[in-house]
């Protein structure tokens, strides 16, 4: 195949192809501003299709004038995943689904200044292929936790409908609006359902009770250039399908605190280790007893290629899924295309006292194939799962395709 290596680069430069250079300075990888940011890197891709990426500069162009001129920017991504299982309680070994992500974010205020007021909107249609979606596909295996997080068959959903505001030469910021807590709070590096792992318990914490996407006021600020802190509450009755409804069942909240620290700003996401605390108030509505907890996680890039991680995390309460969880992991980035692997391991205790402590294993691979296409085979293993005391290990092979905009 012919290199394209100059239709592949920005007509400025930036190595970015419609110019969204920010990275968040709170949020995580999944957050708006980082899949803005993700989004939009250009590709060293294992092929290159020069008449292809020629085809769309002149909506590469649009984007970065709307950006330029007006603030305004557009992003999204269509992502699949299948996953198949080597046993399962009722015969239903497979589960796939798709995801339709559009992301959009609008600065009217401080537009070219560190103090930035933007309106944000995330809008998903997450569908079903087969009878059963990924994130429900733990039930059939008697598996406690997600093996396919995000991956639902929720059908049209706001994540995201907020206003973030820059202060203090953008050391502080604040978030009113819907959001999803997990986007912010006890985020690593590589916390990103799209490019790396699959599995809840790997990829986040699942000794913490996440707060779903609901309403709430966040803020952080840096103390000074290596340290931050961030504050949240949420709805604690808020949900991904709950129509936008406010607060429905009353002043029940789901309250969150994170420390961390970092040698620098820019190194946030590459060199961090930071200790999140978290309440939710019981609720009357659903008969739901309150839950606490603290976790503390940390990650370390070396060379720009290695990155080990570790999180521990410890809870009390009947709805978190673990009271006890312990992960290690290592990720490594390739250094001449974009790929990414990476191998995860996390032991939990469950909540209830009567179950059996689950092990889950994770190794994928993010295969950049294409310059917007990348495709991400997985495997699994499920070591004594709580529900399904018959068996001693499931194995789960996952094959994700994710396509950008």
């Amino acid at each position: 195949m012919a290199s394209d290596k100059p239709a592949d680069r920005a007509s400025n430069n930036d190595g970015y192809k419609a110019g969204y250079t920010q990275k968040p300075a709170f949020g995580g990888p999944n957050s708006p501003e980082g899949q803005l940011e993700e989004s939009d890197r250009i590709r060293e891709p294992a092929f290159r299709f020069p008449a292809v990426y020629d085809f769309f500069q002149p909506w590469r162009d649009w984007k970065r004038k709307q950006n330029e001129d007006h603030g305004f920017q557009l992003s999204g991504h269509y992502t699949t995943l299948y996953q198949g299982a080597s046993k399962s309680l009722n015969g239903e070994d497979k589960a796939s689904s798709g995801v339709f992500r559009t992301t959009m974010k609008w600065t009217p205020v401080g537009r070219g200044t560190k103090n930035e007021g933007s309106l944000v909107l995330m809008i998903d249609n997450r569908h079903a292929f087969s009878d059963v979606a990924p994130a429900d596909f733990a039930g059939e295996l008697g598996y406690i936790g997600l093996t396919g997080t995000l991956y639902s068959d929720a059908d049209w959903v706001i994540p995201n409908l907020n206003w973030a505001q820059g202060f203090n030469d953008g050391s502080t910021g604040l978030l009113i609006g819907r959001y999803d807590p997990s986007d912010y709070m006890n985020v690593l590096g590589y916390t990103n359902p799209w490019t790396t792992f699959s599995n809840l318990a790997i990829l986040l914490d699942a000794s913490v009770q996440f707060g779903d996407s609901s309403w709430g006021v966040a803020g952080g600020s840096w103390i000074n250039e290596q340290t931050y802190f961030m504050l949240g509450i949420n709805d604690a009755n808020g949900t991904l399908t709950d129509n936008l409804e406010f607060f429905d069942g009353g002043a029940e909240f789901y309250k969150w605190a994170h420390v961390g620290w970092s040698p620098s700003r820019s190194e946030r996401f590459k060199k961090n280790i930071h200790l999140v605390g978290w309440h939710v108030d019981a609720r009357e509505d659903t008969g739901t007893d309150s839950a606490q907890g603290v976790a503390l996680a940390a990650n370390w890039t070396f060379n720009n290629t290695w990155m080990p991680f570790a999180r521990l995390g410890w809870s009390e309460g009947s709805t978190p899924i673990y009271n006890r969880s312990a992960t290690i992991g290592l990720g490594y980035k390739f250094q001449y295309r974009s790929d990414v692997a990476g191998v995860g391991i996390n032991w939990g205790d469950p909540q209830n006292d009567s179950l059996n402590e689950q092990t889950t294993v994770e190794a994928f691979w993010n295969f950049q194939f294409a310059q917007n296409l990348a495709f991400t085979p997985s495997v699994q293993l499920l070591l004594d799962p709580a529900l399904n005391p018959e068996e001693d290990e499931i194995l789960i092979t996952g094959l994700r395709a994710r396509l950008t905009f």
